[in-house]
């Protein structure tokens, strides 16, 4: 009897790089920070532009804090921890914490700002139902990461949402990929490496929410989280630590 071939995972292909300006599109302030602010911190080193755009403001994501008090300070940690990896523009929408709808109004709203900003590459969060297995996704990640796929190509059509340009944004049909960080089924990959300390650091700036979340010390909590989603990458991407996205084209 003779033994089946063990199937070899497929390996993670090299993010592109021939790009300049980036726009990440996500739902809450900390999205960021735990999927992908180390390939941030790489690529605003190399000269790149990065943009953020939240959709809201985190306002129902502290249970012991009132939304009133808890969307301000959310957004100051934001803020503080887009600067960390060199991001200086950081942009809310002001949809509502928890109840985002998808929908056309959401998807103009991301369509404007990849029309403002001319992103190249455009990130988002996992918009499928689960993270893979049975752990349920949010209805605010996937409404935002749907919504972003969608508003890719609204953005270049000037008979999709023509208000917006009324508004003077012109139609933008330079999106070459969406990059979808947090899949379970992930197609490429940045090193970690090189902006592992400061994605650290950019997370633990979401201190007033970490506190919220765990008892864990928070430093300790951060680098244990990011350290171990680096390394589940690096058996596909020739054992480097590895931020992760599934890249869709268009």
């Amino acid at each position: 009897m003779t033994s089946e071939p063990t199937q070899q995972p497929q390996q993670l292909r090299p993010m592109p790089t021939d790009w300049q300006r980036a726009l990440a599109v996500v739902a809450h302030p900390d999205d960021l920070e735990y999927g992908c602010a180390g390939a941030v911190a790489g690529w605003t080193d190399g000269g790149r532009e990065v943009a953020y755009l939240l959709a809201t403001r985190g306002e129902a994501g502290i249970d012991g804090l009132e939304p009133d008090t808890c969307g301000p300070l959310r957004e100051r940690e934001q803020r503080a921890s887009a600067a960390v990896v060199g991001v200086t523009t950081v942009e809310f929408l002001d949809h509502r914490d928890g109840v985002i709808e998808y929908g056309t109004a959401l998807r103009r709203d991301i369509a404007a700002a990849i029309r403002k900003h001319r992103p190249e590459l455009v990130i988002t969060l996992n918009h499928r139902d689960t993270w893979g297995g049975v752990t349920w996704n949010t209805p605010d990640h996937r409404a935002v990461g749907r919504a972003t796929l969608d508003a890719a190509g609204d953005a270049g059509n000037r008979w999709i949402f023509p208000e917006l340009a009324e508004r003077g944004l012109a139609p933008w049909d330079g999106v070459r990929w969406v990059a979808v960080a947090g899949s379970s089924t992930p197609t490429h990959a940045v090193d970690a490496t090189p902006g592992m300390e400061r994605s650290v650091q950019s997370l633990l700036e979401h201190r007033a929410y970490i506190e919220g979340l765990t008892d864990e010390d928070p430093e300790t909590y951060c680098r244990t989280f990011l350290g171990q989603n680096a390394q589940r990458s690096a058996e596909r991407f020739g054992g480097k630590p590895a931020v992760a996205f599934e890249l869709f084209s268009r």
